[in-house]
């Protein structure tokens, strides 16, 4: 039994409210996935390098780090900083979001 009912104004600044809000979080998730994955490049090359550089030329690395030993030092130096700077930018866009909200609100 649908009612047709006007919605009143404050049932209308709530739901825009919320179209705001999801808009905002998407923004700021996709912030944080861009800069996550800046980082996770630069991760990789920066550990890439030294890691193949010694496996070729240290006797004990060649010795005991295998191609697999490698790739998984290197993804998991790449999947760590992606998932720190991402978590970062996140908290650090939606801090600067909330502070904007507030003085914004006080004006």
């Amino acid at each position: 039994m649908a009612k047709n009912v006007s919605q009143s104004p404050l049932e209308k600044n709530s739901l825009s409210s919320i179209d705001q809000k999801l808009a905002m979080a998407k923004r700021c998730s996709h912030e944080g996935v861009v800069a996550g994955a800046k980082a996770a490049v630069v991760a990789t090359i920066a550990t890439a390098i030294p890691t193949l550089a010694s496996a070729r030329m240290l006797p004990w690395a060649k010795a005991n780090l295998n191609h697999t030993a490698q790739a998984l030092i290197i993804s998991t130096v790449a999947g760590a900083a992606y998932f720190i700077v991402a978590d970062k930018t996140v908290l650090a866009t939606a801090r600067r979001n909330s502070f904007n909200k507030n003085s914004n609100t006080e004006a």
